[in-house]
């Protein structure tokens, strides 16, 4: 499809869909339930799903939180704090899939859904992060939850665990293509094994999880200190992403793919966690796709956004070159992918340890 512009403003939203870009809200919490925010955006069509991280929930409940109430029944009951920390998410994770029930119904299963790490530190053994999983999920007991994973070897394992058991998987920290095919190769095994189980397929839904901002600020970066032209900055990401696109159609293309499909599967679906960028909406839209956004640049979209049609499919080409041109300046891929899964990482620790010291004050 060429570039084109459409509408501004309100209209924006209805241009993604009309693409196959699906809004998420980035960044869930309490307060977006509370306050009912999350219920005026799905009433105005603006958000189709949501995803949280344990950084977001921490920061709310060390504040004058809306989990005090909650908190305080946990502290006379004297939880446990693990089980402390998984009855807050379940909870959240349990009334946000209520509110998104009605586009989850409206689009029989194909959006609608809500995703949340289990609760225990990333990077541990696989088994353990699937339990964690698994007791997340059966304690949020919604059809509509995920659970998310990091794109490591013990998250993609327990990934593939999930998906054998019918549970609903997002898989975050993304950073390459070869990174992706590993995701895409424990997706299909996963579904495999539910076949062969005798479950239903589809209504095991998998997302695919690009953090587009924070590559292309590793990539500017080494850049900058590489002294080269400030026009190759803001080139990576979606040099990845068209990259990244190319090779989900051609998994939907595989014959692989079409025995599972005929068993009832759906296409995984791509998401770009755009972070505060409304530029990462403008430019990464094409068919079967997600864009996570905070509320605040869900806002700067409706007001500032403009689209330009499909700007990824049959871009490949355009993307071999500009991954060229970067690794000519001496920018790394391999390299840059691998620091920032271990960032992701070591991130998403600090947020569990900020969240678990969160509610062990609460409970004293």
């Amino acid at each position: 499809m060429g570039e084109r512009t459409v509408t501004s403003g309100g209209e924006v939203l209805r241009e993604l869909l009309a693409e196959g870009v699906s809004p998420w809200l980035d960044g869930l919490r309490r307060s977006l339930l509370t306050s009912g925010t999350l219920t005026r955006l799905v009433a105005a069509g603006r958000v189709r799903g949501a995803t949280a991280d344990p950084g977001a929930l921490a920061a709310e409940i060390a504040g004058d939180t809306p989990y005090a109430q909650q908190l305080s029944h946990l502290a006379c009951r004297s939880v446990p704090l693990t089980t402390a920390v998984q009855a807050l998410c379940a909870y959240d994770l349990r009334t946000a899939c209520d509110e998104l029930r009605p586009v989850f119904t409206a689009t029989q299963g194909l959006d609608g859904h809500v995703s949340m790490n289990p609760v225990v530190y990333p990077g541990g053994c696989a088994g353990a992060l699937a339990d964690s999983a698994v007791a997340l999920h059966r304690a949020a007991c919604r059809p509509n939850a995920l659970v998310k994973l990091p794109a490591t070897d013990e998250g993609l394992a327990a990934a593939g665990e999930c998906l054998a058991r019918g549970i609903g998987v997002h898989v975050t920290g993304i950073f390459s293509v070869q990174r992706y095919e590993h995701v895409v190769e424990v997706w299909f095994a996963g579904l495999e094994r539910a076949r062969d189980a005798g479950l239903d397929l589809s209504v095991i839904p998998s997302v695919a999880g690009l953090p587009v901002a924070r590559l292309d600020t590793e990539v500017d970066e080494r850049l900058r200190g590489a002294g080269v032209s400030p026009e190759l900055r803001g080139t990576a990401a979606l040099a990845v992403a068209r990259l990244v696109y190319q090779r989900y159609e051609e998994g939907l293309g595989s014959a692989r793919w079409r025995v599972l499909a005929s068993a009832g599967a759906r296409p995984q679906r791509l998401m770009w966690v755009v972070g505060s960028g409304v530029p990462y909406v403008e430019s990464l839209v094409a068919w079967g796709t997600v864009s996570a956004m905070s509320s605040g640049t869900l806002e700067a979209v409706v007001k500032q956004g403009r689209l330009r049609g499909d700007t990824l499919t049959g871009q490949d080409g355009a993307a071999r070159a500009a991954v060229a041109r970067l690794e000519r300046c001496g920018v790394s891929f391999g390299e840059v992918a691998k620091k920032l899964e271990a960032d992701g990482i070591t991130h998403e620790v600090s947020s569990w340890r900020a969240l678990r010291g969160a509610v062990a004050e609460r409970l004293r």
